[in-house]
């Protein structure tokens, strides 16, 4: 970890810190999620730098030691893949394997989407792709199906999630989301107000969650805040706008999925069912692998890393 070098780069109008590890002629891209940062990928980086590979983790708009534009409409996954098309022309790069989870999923969908020409391949995690709907927003086909208070929609009023994050210190709102087990899409009524999520003492840490990786979370939450990170929710209509030319576009690079069956996007409705049944495939035509993994939850990536760092491995190898 120590080896660690981190950078920042002038990419797209904003300052981006990087984290690289190796210097291997081939180099694997990682996406975080929310409410996560480029250490999430820690293990992972160690892993392949090991085997050869050069490894980039950015903070992604929003997050941690990279710019925060104020404004959800600075947001969209138009502005986050301009942010890596940018990144990769900085570093000198023509392609990479790209590999996300959660938030980077969506992310790294999109890149593949709209800049396929930079991805040699994508190992992806936790978020199937979901075709862009042309007759349903983003957020309203969340309402429609899990109510109004589906998190993603009870996210969307500016300074409401940021007020419940603040009504508790940040090392029990990081403990909070990274020790979560619960399988179930979460919903807090509209009625009950968002810190309702903080009231309860947070769970134990899980024996992959150390007490100094949620301090270091948190050391660069308690700077930045969350606003960035709650940003991406608020910008999923404007992206549904503006991605109308690419509706109806499939996935033209070679990817495999990973994702645990305790993942509570694996549990969002019909989404084992579009996974299952051939759906995913069907806008993922180079799919070559679904591997879904027993008894894993949502963030997988730090809950085994070892494992999904030989999944990537075994799958980029190829190419």
């Amino acid at each position: 970890m120590e080896q660690i070098v981190h950078k920042k780069l002038k990419v797209n109008g904003i300052n981006m810190h990087v984290a690289e590890l190796g210097q291997g002629p081939a180099a694997v891209l990682f996406l975080h999620g929310f409410p996560e940062l480029w250490y999430s990928w820690r293990h992972q980086m160690v892993h392949l730098s090991g085997k050869g590979y050069r490894t980039i983790a950015p903070d992604l708009r929003g997050y941690g030691d990279t710019d925060a534009p104020p404004s959800p409409t600075s947001y969209t996954v138009l502005h986050i893949v301009g942010d890596l098309v940018a990144l990769l022309d900085a570093l000198g790069l023509d392609q990479v394997f790209l590999v996300g989870h959660d938030w980077g999923a969506i992310v790294a969908w999109w890149f593949c989407l709209l800049r396929p020409d930079r991805i040699k391949a994508l190992v992806n995690t936790s978020v199937a792709f979901q075709p862009r709907n042309p007759f349903v927003k983003t957020i309203q086909g969340y309402r429609d199906v899990l109510g109004d208070g589906f998190y993603m929609c009870r996210f969307q009023e500016a300074g409401k999630a940021e007020e419940a994050f603040a009504s508790t210190d940040t090392t029990s709102v990081i403990r909070r989301f990274l020790s979560g087990r619960d399988p179930k899409p979460p919903c807090i009524p509209t009625e009950l107000s968002l810190d309702i999520l903080f009231k309860a003492p947070p769970p134990p840490l899980p024996s992959w969650l150390l007490p100094e990786d949620v301090d270091y979370y948190a050391s660069k939450f308690d700077k930045s805040g969350f606003t960035g990170g709650l940003n991406y929710y608020r910008a999923m209509d404007l992206s549904w706008e503006l991605t109308g030319p690419w509706t109806g576009s499939v996935i033209k690079v070679p990817v495999k999925f990973l994702i645990g069956d305790m993942d509570v996007t694996y549990h969002f409705p019909g989404v084992k069912e579009y996974i299952q049944s051939g759906g995913l495939k069907k806008y993922v035509p180079l799919l070559e692998e679904v591997v879904v993994i027993e008894g894993v939850g949502h963030f997988l990536n730090q809950e085994i890393p070892d494992l999904v760092s030989q999944h990537i491995l075994d799958f980029i190898a190829k190419f």
